[in-house]
């Protein structure tokens, strides 16, 4: 009884790790999604204002004009323009599924 046990219990815990690990690599891969859009979207601005002399008033200029595209259904942005020589405050959130 004990013998067959034994390796239905191993492949049981082969199974975990290998499930666990999935789980682990699919949530850094959403975090490092997060940091990309966030970056991107602040390259863009950066890039407004060096050719414009003023940031984006509005994240649809953004993603307009400097070709930026949001998952919408994955992320929310919430855009806040301070003023025309300010940096924008960025900040992107992911949707709960």
């Amino acid at each position: 009884m004990l013998r067959c046990l034994l390796p239905l219990a191993l492949a049981v815990g082969v199974f975990l790790c290998f499930a666990l690990a999935v789980d682990n690599l699919d949530s850094g891969h959403s975090d490092k999604s997060l940091r990309q859009l966030e970056e991107a979207l602040r390259r863009g601005c950066v890039a407004c204002y060096s050719t414009e002399g003023a940031y984006p008033s509005s994240l649809d200029y953004l993603t307009k004009h400097y070709g930026i595209q949001i998952d919408e259904k994955r992320y929310t942005v919430h855009y806040t323009a301070i003023a025309e020589n300010l940096m924008p405050d960025i900040t992107v959130l992911e949707n709960l599924p």
